[in-house]
């Protein structure tokens, strides 16, 4: 006997195979079934090893040593008792009474099972002979797979797991078949399930790609909806993007350190926005600011932008390398040359208190312009909350370190500017990119 012991994934394995009866730690007891089988067909020649191998045990699990001793200690019991030999008796010989006195609630327990299988018995050979009685009237003639199922059904309906073996002789086919065929269709619908999701995964990576930028999930949803007339659950997408491991960067805090103090000279204008960024008019609340980039080895340069906060479009922005004042003003001359921008009678632009706001050129600019001007409280992001999260989303999807040049920058941001506008879909714009929503509000007005 072999001093080998199981562990428990190792027991839970052999409780599988259905010629395994019990498993303990130390030892397996097989069934009847498969001692007669094994005496068989160790007559015909084959061996110890090999049997056990082609009805599903792991050689190296059991040990080759209990599977030798168990082979020599059946051909004893079959040489010297036959059959008979074969047969477990233990609970036979144990000295315990066989029948035990039942309570009424017991014995009607028995009686119902035994009346549902019997129940089970008539429905399975009734079907049997209908689903056979095309092929032959005498004989029933159901491929396995076809009998696998009919058993699978009244099991369930009549809640009979423990007599899958007596309705599989009654069905004339074998238990381990019966197993088998299960197992192997629950492999093949996880195939069929790994082939959709690598379907789906190349659907995901098209709009994850999609103007060379990438996305989240939401991101994701739009863009196939938008772009590709694909509709897919944000759970699902998420799903795959895990399983696959497509990861789009989170967005970082914004590092932008705020401009100097302001002078003598400089005024601070009123908060008029007071947060009331949506305000559902296209080219009234005009959004402000300047933010540092990093390119290259080691270069800076700065970009400012004017930003819809109704529709989130960009409506004109500056690249320089330089922190000069007209970094701002330039902007806001590039805005009002955009013949494609129409702003609204009451229109104003809102930014924080940085110097090149509080100045007093900027200030006389945008009064030659007609325009309104709002302030953020001092040190309160929140108050320009939508310019500080496009920066921060722009920084995390467009390729500003790989330029090596300013123009290749400049270059970079205006195919962002394009992307952004026009092929961005935002969940907070009703899925729609900021051109299409400022034509959606323009529509309704």
């Amino acid at each position: 006997m072999s001093n080998k012991t199981f562990t428990e994934k190792e027991i839970e394995i052999l409780t599988r195979n259905p010629y395994v009866k019990s498993v303990s730690s130390k030892g397996i007891t097989y069934t009847d079934e498969f001692k007669h089988i094994f005496i068989v067909e160790n007559e015909k020649g084959k061996l110890p090893r090999e049997i056990f191998t082609e009805y599903g045990f792991d050689i190296n699990m059991i040990g080759i040593e209990r599977v030798r001793s168990s082979g020599k200690r059946w051909r004893a019991a079959y040489k010297n008792n036959g059959v008979a030999g074969l047969q477990d008796t233990r609970k036979e010989n144990s000295g315990r009474p066989s029948e035990k006195e039942l309570s009424l609630e017991e014995k009607y327990t028995r009686l119902e099972a035994q009346n549902h299988l019997l129940k089970a018995e008539n429905e399975l050979l009734k079907k049997l002979k209908n689903d056979g009685e095309e092929v032959a009237e005498k004989e029933i003639k159901l491929m396995a797979s076809q009998k696998f199922l009919l058993i699978n059904e009244i099991i369930k309906k009549h809640k009979l797991k423990n007599k899958v073996g007596y309705l599989c002789s009654l069905a004339g086919v074998s238990r381990s078949g019966y197993y088998n065929y299960f197992t192997l269709e629950s492999q093949e619908r996880k195939k069929q399930q790994e082939k959709r999701d690598e379907e789906i995964r190349d659907i995901i990576l098209k709009a994850f790609h999609f103007k060379r930028r990438k996305k989240g999930a939401r991101q994701i949803k739009m863009t196939l909806e938008g772009q590709f007339s694909v509709t897919y659950n944000l759970k699902r997408i998420r799903r795959i993007m895990k399983k696959y491991n497509i990861i789009c960067s989170i967005r970082k805090a914004n590092p932008y350190r705020r401009m100097m103090k302001a002078t003598r000279d400089h005024t601070v204008v009123p908060n008029i926005l007071n947060r009331e960024f949506k305000q559902y008019v296209p080219g009234k609340v005009l959004l402000t600011d300047i933010t540092y980039l990093f390119y290259g080895n080691g270069k800076k340069a700065y970009l400012s932008t004017i930003k819809d906060g109704s529709t989130n479009e960009v409506l004109a922005y500056n690249v320089s390398s330089s922190l000069a004042l007209a970094l701002a003003t330039d902007t806001i001359k590039k805005l009002k040359k955009n013949r494609r921008v129409k702003l609204a009678k009451d229109a104003f632009i809102h930014s924080d208190q940085g110097v090149h706001y509080t100045s007093p050129e900027f200030q006389a600019l945008l009064k030659k312009y007609k325009l309104g001007q709002s302030m953020s409280r001092r040190g309160n992001c929140w108050d320009n909350a939508p310019q500080e999260s496009f920066f921060g989303h722009f920084k995390d999807e467009a390729y500003i370190k790989p330029c090596e040049t300013l123009e290749e920058l400049k270059k970079e941001i205006k195919q962002y500017m394009i992307y952004y506008n026009n092929y961005r879909y935002q969940w907070d714009l009703k899925k729609m990119t900021p051109v299409q929503y400022r034509n959606h509000l323009l529509n309704i007005v």
